[in-house]
């Protein structure tokens, strides 16, 4: 979320942070797509493990996550990256982050955390160079290089995927307008963190990923986004929203006005500090 420079009791309701899950067996998982690969054969008695990548996880995450799977030391996936055959934009700089493509990867024995990282990739390519989105980002003046970052922030942002294309378009009405985005989620990943609150001493950190100083879009994206936010991301609905505060959950409220925002955020504030009253109780 953002709020355009005033009261920082910031309210981010970043519900990404879950590790990815390892599963023995059938594909098990709510939204993740399921993508057959990497199943040359196994024996009969033993099922195929799965790896499950759900969206919005960070490519650190992801990473942790194929050490896991294949019980490898950590770190070894991101050592990896240097012998995978990434097909990735030029714009992103050998990075994979936002190309790591949520879903269900089903696991061979012996397999090696580049072919899983290749794969992720070129499903990632499959899905957002189709004719649907790629021709939505021209529609916005973007490449798919950016309309997957613009993605990757309202999967970061939205509390639910209604909220998506609301998300999407306060991101665009704010660039329309030369304002910053001042979004929590940009600053938790330059700090390396996921958190409901960001304090003042956050915002001034020294990074291209800091929204509240530097404009326009983080050079990157900020996580691997699913089809849902790439669909908002290219498909916004019109609206003249430029603020939003998820008050509290099912309840983000997205306005235009300045002043109706701080209310909405001090009912927000308000809620906080009754429920840590109760709790320390």
């Amino acid at each position: 979320m953002q709020k355009n420079t005033p009261p920082r009791s910031r309210i981010r309701l970043t519900r990404r942070g879950r590790v990815a899950l390892v599963v023995t067996g059938a594909v098990v998982v709510g939204t993740a797509v399921a993508v057959p690969l990497l199943i040359l054969g196994h024996r009969a008695h033993r099922e195929p493990m799965t790896l499950v990548i759900p969206e919005g996880r960070r490519a650190s995450q992801v990473y942790e996550a194929v050490d896991k799977a294949l019980a490898l030391p950590a770190g070894s996936t991101r050592k990896s990256l240097a012998k995978a055959d990434l097909k990735l934009p030029g714009d992103a700089g050998g990075n994979p982050e936002g190309y790591l493509f949520p879903a269900t990867y089903p696991l061979r024995e012996k397999a090696r955390p580049e072919e899983i990282l290749t794969l992720m990739v070129d499903t990632a390519n499959q899905k957002f160079n189709g004719a649907p989105l790629a021709a939505g980002a021209q529609r916005n003046a973007m490449n798919v290089y950016q309309a997957v970052t613009v993605a990757s922030i309202v999967q970061a942002e939205a509390a639910t995927e209604a909220d998506m294309g609301k998300v999407a378009r306060v991101v665009f009405n704010r660039l329309e307008r030369g304002m910053p985005l001042q979004m929590d989620s940009t600053v938790n990943y330059a700090l390396g963190r996921s958190t409901l609150r960001t304090t003042t001493n956050d915002i001034r950190i020294d990074s291209p990923y800091n929204t509240y100083q530097r404009m326009g879009l983080p050079p990157t994206p900020i996580d691997n986004p699913g089809e849902a936010a790439m669909r908002a991301a290219v498909n916004p609905p019109p609206g003249d929203w430029l603020y939003f505060v998820t008050v509290r959950p099912g309840d983000t409220r997205f306005t235009a006005d300045f002043a109706q925002h701080q209310r909405n955020v001090a009912e927000f504030n308000a809620r906080q500090q009754s429920a840590g009253a109760r709790v320390a109780g």
